[in-house]
């Protein structure tokens, strides 16, 4: 099925006849392995959020009916998403900026916009990479420093703030971050500044081979976080209470399906789970060799993803559970003597202990036979019950860096495996980076040729203004900005890509079009599912996320978590659980929303006003007068589309001579044309036509604009056989071939050559 050079637009990527598939003329990495390619999208799509986001959302929101309510939104959103990235990646062979490109030019702003994107996420999540190292250089210390509260100065008094919190919470808020109480700017937080430094040399050493470096790193970066997994899982069955944080994560509570929130929750992290609309999907299955199943690839990926959640939710749980388990016996003994001590002037065997060593379970049914007759709570008694633990949840990085890390202090030989668990964040980080980092340079070397000849300094560049802007998530307010980042710089933009990438496949390319161009790559048609969960079901699905998430925008004023050093708590409002972004804030993270999302229209009006001023251009040419002549075949003998010899140049159409030094980007002077057009035709073999532009266009044999581009070389075009009356080239600007007549086609003036 062949797509016309009008349809697209001025493509200037050749094609074959599968429409999306281009002609393949210049070389392009690919991966050493099958294994490698799969590891480094597992990898990408295996990230932190599957360690501390997955579980919270499982925990807050029904546990296992939020189980089966995400992976029914996998199966309707996730996998045709998933497997739309990946094949349009795998047929064109291009970034993200390429792909929507050559598609029409038109959309080439999805592609910018999800550079623009995954720059942002670049630039905090590896600030979390920079954390997740600093407790791990911390954790070869015995005991771990977060494990008791520091005392004054020459006293044995404990530092008020973490006595009015915890030690964990009191190790990540002052020594991790040494946080302000606000947003509000502050100096710099100098020994977390040369961990991003750090975490940044370690993302370059990476990425400075392109994928022949990051695909060797991710053997190790990807399977490295299964075993510890593993690790975890195996021990955490094996503590007391592990069972109970079990039960309560499969427990289901069906009636939060009729909540639209949830739908929205589970919608975004199946969304960014996978990493859709990022760019690095593409970019790592343009790696791939032309004729790989990505169909498989695409179930396989996202069903290992799906598996990982499940078993770090596995982990994460029976942690907390050993965890809610223990705080739940302190809570006991603390009450017994409290009760031990007061004066009861009521009778009844109810309100006696069976002994000192009361179990939890046993307390809790003692609390709720004697809480009818007599209220505890006003004497100060607590309901020390797992399940009211285990409800405290916390997301994100509290999960992480404060609960997290509070179980491992309960564990025996704690140092051991805070250890692994700060390395398995390591890695996750890192794989995940090297997605976001593909997702910039790829693209971006596919679009800007000259970037190729040095690769290797742009990366090392990329790095480098990555860490200079990195800057700001390292002040002491930073890491108030990296949650700003996190909730508001991708969640909609990434939203409006992946609802664009839609559209261009199913209703701009067709739908019908892109499953036969999959059925030349896999050599059999997919499922006819696919095309109606492109064109209607993944698509009004996105559109209501879009929707649900500027509704939830407009009605709630966003807010962020701020840390009170004198309290020793997360401040609050009167309003608000939270304290509001100041306007300054505001203006920024609306900043973030817009331009992360501004190259789509952008690219959009600046390709159409220019298609629309080269119409205007070309009408002059209608006066021309096209009369058919001999076809090429009897002009010069039957096409041949392949270079003529070291002297020639094909044009598609017509055997193209250009001299050497117009190869060498030297122009040829209007004595030197006189003599060779004299000199051809005493000879009768070249007439000379015209004189156009020859340039290389990215290793494309096509005549392409020579002005103000750098690229390709003025030469003359000649003909073999006699030219006057049979043929008729007509030239817009200089340099730019505007009609070439071709067998079995009639002359179209709107027609480039290529």
């Amino acid at each position: 099925m062949e797509k016309s050079l009008n349809e697209l637009e001025g493509s200037a990527t050749g094609e074959s006849s599968l429409g999306l598939i281009p002609a393949e003329v210049t070389s392009r990495p690919t991966w050493g392995s099958k294994v490698q390619y799969i590891l480094a999208q597992v990898g990408f799509s295996v990230g932190l959020g599957n360690v501390w986001r997955f579980p919270y959302l499982c925990h807050q929101n029904g546990g296992g009916s939020f189980l089966l309510l995400y992976f029914l939104l996998l199966l309707i959103i996730g996998i045709p998403l998933f497997f739309l990235e990946l094949a349009a990646g795998q047929s064109i062979r291009q970034g993200s900026i390429g792909v929507w490109k050559h598609i029409s030019p038109r959309l080439a702003g999805i592609g910018f916009a999800s550079c623009v994107v995954c720059s942002f996420v670049a630039l905090y999540y590896n600030v979390i990479i920079g954390w997740s190292l600093f407790y791990m250089f911390n954790s070869f210390y015995y005991p771990l420093p977060w494990e008791n509260c520091p005392t004054l100065p020459n006293q044995t008094v404990e530092v008020p703030e973490c006595a009015k919190s915890s030690p964990t919470t009191y190790f990540w808020y002052r020594s991790a971050l040494n946080i302000t109480n606000s947003i509000e700017g502050s100096e710099m937080n100098w020994p977390m500044t040369g961990f991003l430094i750090l975490a940044w040399f370690l993302v370059c050493g990476g990425m400075i081979k392109g994928i022949k470096s990051s695909g060797k790193v991710m053997y190790f970066s990807s399977l490295f976080p299964y075993v510890v997994l593993f690790c975890f899982l195996i021990r955490g069955f094996l503590l007391d209470g592990a069972a109970d944080g079990i039960r309560i994560m499969f427990t289901p509570k069906l009636e939060i399906w009729k909540d639209v929130q949830v739908w929205r929750q589970a919608a975004t992290q199946v969304f960014f789970a996978l990493g859709l609309g990022f760019g690095s999907v593409i970019a790592y299955s343009s790696y791939n060799d032309r004729y790989n199943n990505c169909h498989f690839d695409a179930i396989l990926v996202s069903f290992i993803n799906f598996m990982t959640s499940i078993l770090a939710t596995l982990v994460v749980f029976a942690v907390l559970g050993f965890r809610a388990n223990r705080i739940a016996e302190i809570c006991v003994k603390e009450n017994v003597w409290k009760v031990s001590n007061l004066s009861l002037n009521t009778s009844g065997p109810g309100l006696l202990f069976p002994s000192e060593n009361i179990t939890v379970a046993d307390y809790s049914k003692w609390y709720e036979e004697v809480n009818h007759q007599f209220p505890l709570e006003n004497l100060g008694i607590s309901h020390c019950r797992v399940e009211d633990e285990m409800k405290k949840g916390v997301e994100g990085t509290g999960l992480a860096f404060i609960v997290f890390t509070e179980a491992m202090t309960l564990l025996p030989a704690s140092p051991f495996w805070s250890v692994l668990f700060f390395l398995m964040l390591l890695n996750l980080g890192l794989s995940t980076m090297f997605g976001n980092m593909q997702g910039i340079i790829t693209p971006l070397l596919d679009n800007f040729p000259k970037l190729l000849k040095r690769k290797t300094l742009f990366t090392v560049l990329c790095c480098v203004c990555g860490l200079l802007i990195g800057l700001i998530f390292v002040q002491r307010s930073g890491s108030y900005f990296v949650s700003m980042f996190d909730d508001y710089s991708a969640t909609l933009p990434l939203i409006i890509v992946v609802i664009f990438e839609n559209i261009a496949v199913a209703w701009v390319y067709g739908a019908d079009r892109f499953m036969e161009d999959i059925q030349g790559m896999l050599g059999y048609r997919p499922w006819i599912l696919y095309k109606y969960m492109w064109k209607y079901v993944s698509l009004l699905a996105m559109m209501g996320l879009l929707l649900a998430s500027l509704i939830r925008m407009c009605i709630t004023q966003p807010t962020y978590q701020s840390w009170n050093q004198e309290k020793g708590r997360e401040e609050v409002s009167f309003l608000y659980s939270s304290l509001p972004y100041p306007k300054w804030a505001l203006g920024l993270l609306i900043s973030l929303i817009v331009v992360a999302s501004l190259p789509i229209p952008v690219v959009f009006l600046k390709e159409t006003l220019q298609s629309w001023l080269k119409r205007r251009r070309t009408k002059m040419y209608g006066q021309c007068e096209y009369r058919q002549g001999n076809i090429v075949d009897e002009i010069t003998g039957p096409v041949d589309e392949t270079i003529i010899n070291s002297g020639h140049v094909g044009n598609g159409y017509l055997p193209v001579e250009m001299e050497d030094m117009a190869e060498r980007g030297q122009l040829l002077n209007t004595a030197e044309d006189e003599a060779e057009e004299d000199t051809n035709n005493k000879e009768g073999s070249l007439k000379s036509v015209g004189k156009v532009c020859l340039g290389n266009c990215e290793g494309e044999r096509c005549l392409g604009n020579c002005e103000g581009t750098g690229k390709g070389a003025w030469g003359i075009v000649r003909v073999r056989g006699k030219v006057p009356g049979e043929l008729i080239l007509c030239l817009q600007v200089p340099g730019e071939l505007i009609l070439s007549l071709h067998p079995g086609h009639s002359p179209n003036p709107d027609s480039r050559s290529h």
